[in-house]
């Protein structure tokens, strides 16, 4: 990639305020300007987003731009009524919970996707003022689902990349918003979407088969003339900065005043935004029925619960401030002893430093979001442990889960099975700790932020260079080539190509031109024949058997040489038929004009004979069903013309 890359994302990696009529910048605490702020500094290019601070006075705004220019920063200036419509409204009070599957969270009367439209279309303008020929894009996250269309449409010869950092919900869930199709239309104008689990991936596909009938050919997308590539690519974290800063004498020393002020006593740590996506209130529980079921170890542990602040302006986080405060002082009240209360919780915001002494002095680490995109504090608290101690309990729901196996796994839905988890890493002995925490760094470490950004710029770069699909335009050359080649193969389809596609596919039968046709070119010198077929072997033996030209039957499962005998090319079982076969007979039968046809390796649904409409629909839903289905089996589904089949892969 020979020019910039513009990273593009709701905030700027620092937070502007004006205070005494002086512009002032800060650090900004989100996770995606923490954890890439490293890697950028490094790369070079230009990172656009908001710089924090609203409505600022124009005889500052430009003190402010010039004070940004210099660090490579491109300002997007949103109104007060923007925050409060775009991003506090539409995007945090009806994406963000829809995408955490929290739906009962959504607003009945969900405003604000004209505002999130406007905004978007603010950061279009900003990137294609600042772009020049050879930039690269990368758009990031769920405040800016449009902006890769909006970017397409305005620049189409650009390469642009999206990531999605939080979860991308299953269909079912997605398919609640009325701006479902226009958020997925404005993901799909980049060249490479990202996510950062299998999972996430799977349920963006699966939406985009229901609600557009766009399948994925496994890793690419062709829609609109164009191909998009989707990936899995599991963010990390500046490993090494944050180890380096960990063993540093003032955070050492730092960490060592935590202990010795928790008196000897195990300390659990838990650091969160204070969003009801985090499961603070449900760890807190089974904090206290861990208590509740061990008195014993009330005069033991110390729970420190850091709270940072988030969004404290929408009114369900303030509700839910006031509940998590609320079940601390019950839970203090009714565990305390004369030497000590359990739960220590702190409404504020932490230094990288304070963070770091605090991950070294942490016995166990509880990350156990109800939903979570990756979870970068565990990730962080690994790569601060450079003593190989400690032990993390990880929610089976946050991305991170599907990367560090060696964590305590639990499901913090689960009260008693959270309760009896940290119980378990409080017992866990000094092998054991130090055994899981080797694993799990050497996989922080391998898998850092650095890795991450490479790799999804790698496949951005790649995927630009890629040319565009073959387009035969000129078939008298075709044709001329063909008659002057040495030697030929030909590989000649059947349905649709040699015959039309019949409404029942043993209509479709060759006929005495087709049959003789094949003759002549089997008989041209130095010409080879093959027909590649998903019919059965038998109905390619009826028909074309006595022609010297080789068959392929079921997508090549079956060969018959020419003049030879049919041979299977791989070991065939069909043991998986029987547990399918009920799948495709209940939407046969709920189709009018479906069939099924059974072949030796592969199941074939057709649908030839449905009303058109309502087969196209049954046929995305059972793609859907087969992929929850068949996710874990060596099979593979394939869409032909108004029929899909199941085969072994």
């Amino acid at each position: 990639m020979t020019g910039r890359l513009l990273i593009v994302s709701n905030r700027l990696p620092c937070v502007a305020s004006v205070r005494d009529g002086r512009v002032e910048l800060g650090p900004a605490s989100g996770g995606l300007a923490t954890g890439l702020r490293s890697w950028y500094e490094d790369a070079g290019g230009l990172w656009i987003g908001w710089p924090g601070a609203v409505d600022i006075p124009e005889e500052r705004r430009a003190e402010l731009d010039e004070r940004l220019a210099r660090q490579r920063l491109v300002p997007v200036h949103l109104s007060t009524e923007d925050v409060h419509e775009y991003y506090e409204g539409f995007a945090n009070r009806v994406l963000w919970p829809l995408c955490h599957f929290l739906i009962d969270r959504v607003p009945v009367d969900a405003t604000g996707w004209d505002a999130y439209r406007r905004v978007n279309e603010q950061f279009a303008d900003a990137v294609v003022a600042a772009w020049r020929p050879g930039d690269a894009i990368w758009v990031h996250d769920y405040q800016l689902l449009l902006l890769p269309a909006l970017l397409r449409a305005r620049l189409p010869q650009a390469r642009i990349g999206f990531f999605l950092h939080i979860p991308f919900p299953s269909s079912e869930v997605f398919r609640i918003l009325p701006w479902r199709r226009e958020l997925l239309h404005g993901m799909l104008g980049a060249d490479v979407v990202g996510f950062h689990t299998f999972a996430y991936l799977r349920h963006f596909l699966m939406a985009l088969l229901h609600l557009e009938g766009v399948e994925a050919d496994v890793d690419r997308l062709h829609v609109h003339g164009r191909t998009v590539q989707v990936g899995v690519f599991p963010m990390g974290v500046d490993a090494a900065g944050l180890e380096a800063l960990a063993s540093e004498p003032d955070v050492l020393a730092e960490a060592r005043a935590i202990r010795e002020d928790a008196g000897g006593r195990r300390i659990l740590l838990g650091i969160d935004r204070l969003d009801y996506t985090k499961g603070i209130p449900r760890r807190l529980l089974a904090i206290e029925r861990l208590l509740a079921r061990h008195p014993e170890l009330r005069d033991e542990i110390r729970y420190i619960q850091i709270a940072v602040p988030s969004r404290g302006m929408v009114d369900p986080y303030q509700r839910f401030r006031r509940q998590v405060e609320e079940a601390v002082g019950r839970i203090n009240g009714a565990c305390g002893t004369l030497r000590s209360t359990p739960i220590h919780y702190m409404y504020r915001s932490v230094s990288p430093r304070q963070l770091s002494a605090l991950y070294r002095a942490a016995d166990v680490m509880l990350v156990t979001p109800l939903r979570d995109g990756m979870n970068l504090v565990a990730k962080e608290f690994l790569a601060s442990r450079a003593d190989g101690d400690g032990v993390l309990v990880l929610s089976e729901f946050a991305g991170a889960a599907a990367e560090l196996g060696d964590a305590i796994v639990v499901n913090p839905y689960d009260v008693d099975g959270t309760a009896d988890a940290i119980h378990r890493a409080l017992l866990l002995d000094r092998a054991e700790r130090r055994h899981r925490m080797t694993r799990l760094r050497e996989r922080v470490r391998r898998h850092d932020i650095h890795w991450w950004a490479s790799q999804f710029v790698e496949r951005l770069a790649a995927q630009g260079d890629e040319p565009p699909p073959p387009r035969v335009t000129d078939v008298p050359g075709v044709l001329t080539r063909i008659a002057t080649a040495r030697h030929l193969t030909l590989l000649l389809d059947y349905d649709g190509t040699l015959v039309p596609i019949a409404p029942r596919p043993e209509m479709a039968t060759p006929d005495a031109s087709l049959l003789a046709l094949l003759s002549v070119l089997a008989e041209r010198a130095d010409t080879e024949v093959h027909l590649v077929s998903g019919r059965p072997h038998a109905f390619l033996d009826e028909w074309f058997g006595q022609l010297p030209i080789d068959l392929w039957a079921e997508h090549g499962f079956w060969h018959r040489p020419a003049g030879g005998v049919w041979a299977s090319t791989v070991s065939i079982h069909t043991g998986w038929m029987r547990k399918l076969l009920p799948i495709l007979e209940q939407f046969a039968q709920a189709t009018p004009g479906a069939a099924i046809e059974r072949k030796s390796a592969s199941i074939a649904w057709h649908y030839r004979l449905a009303e058109p409409e309502f087969g196209t629909r049954q046929a995305h839903e059972l793609r859907m069903v087969l992929g929850d289905t068949l996710s874990n089996q060596p099979l593979e589904v394939l869409e032909g013309r108004r029929v899909i089949e199941v085969r072994v892969r």
